[in-house]
């Protein structure tokens, strides 16, 4: 079993729709993620789509608005019965599942799979990532396509993280919760070179309306860091051929300048 991390809880689950909005509102890495998500299953989704660590469902709604009705499934299973309950209310019939990306099997093929925003980062060591990238090429028919995205481990946070204890808390984001009362968010990460694992915890903190802290929750959080060369090395042992390197969801050039990197990667 493994051990929680901050999506797998209840609570974060049913507001993390609600604190993503907020957290993206200033300063969005994703601006545009599900128009190229789209772009992408219509390219290549012919005969089928996933949405691997589809979360709340984001990606996989947005799909089935526009016409692909895509399977999805989380890690988490808390984040999927919200999917769940998102797809059911706007009348759509989805199937989705709670698995983990190293083992799942629907018991079809897929033409295209969608690892969105940060997903594949919540593998902690290269052997699970190993895992996941075969057990998804085993999903996928014969010249299948799989795009997911990491983000280039940068030297100044890393140094600043290594000296930072999971209390040294920073403040985040403040956003009104499911139940209408604002909460602060803060968060502490600390990262570790030997492992490339950033750890930590999120704590949420709900205020009266006086603004008083009437309930502290501590979560945990955990990911890891790959470096581009190492990447395609696992992609290269794992059976893929890339197609393109991406540094944003407007199709930004993935030269060595881009944080954000987005890959796209064909079955050989």
């Amino acid at each position: 079993m493994l051990p929680k991390d901050l999506h797998d809880f209840k609570d974060v689950a049913e507001n993390y729709d609600l604190y993503l909005e907020e957290m993206y509102s200033s300063g969005d890495n994703h601006e545009g993620f599900r128009e190229f998500y789209l772009d992408f299953a219509r390219e290549y989704g012919k005969h089928g789509v996933i949405d691997i660590a589809c979360g709340t469902g984001a990606v996989l709604l947005y799909l089935a608005e526009h016409g692909i009705y895509a399977d999805g499934t989380d890690l988490s299973e808390a984040m999927c019965r919200v999917a769940e309950d998102k797809a059911k209310a706007r009348g759509f019939r989805l199937n989705i599942f709670p698995a983990n990306m190293t083992e799942f099997s629907s018991g079809k093929k897929y033409s295209c799979a969608i690892i969105a925003r940060s997903g594949f980062m919540h593998l902690l060591t290269p052997e699970l990532q190993r895992a996941a990238l075969l057990n998804i090429r085993e999903n996928l028919t014969d010249g299948g396509m799989l795009t997911f995205n990491t983000f280039d481990p940068h030297p100044y946070f890393q140094a600043q993280q290594m000296n930072t204890k999971d209390t040294d808390y920073s403040f985040r984001l403040e956003y009104t919760n499911l139940q209408g009362m604002r909460e602060k968010i803060y968060n502490a990460i600390s990262y570790d070179p030997h492992t490339q694992i950033m750890s930590g915890n999120w704590k949420f903190e709900t205020l009266n309306e006086d603004g008083e802290v009437i309930e502290e929750r501590i979560r945990p959080v955990r990911m890891r860091q790959t470096y581009r060369q190492e990447m395609k090395y696992l992609l290269e042992l794992t059976g893929y051929e890339l197609i393109n390197v991406y540094g944003g969801y407007h199709g930004e050039s993935g030269d060595a300048s881009a944080k954000n990197v987005i890959w796209c990667v064909r079955k050989k």
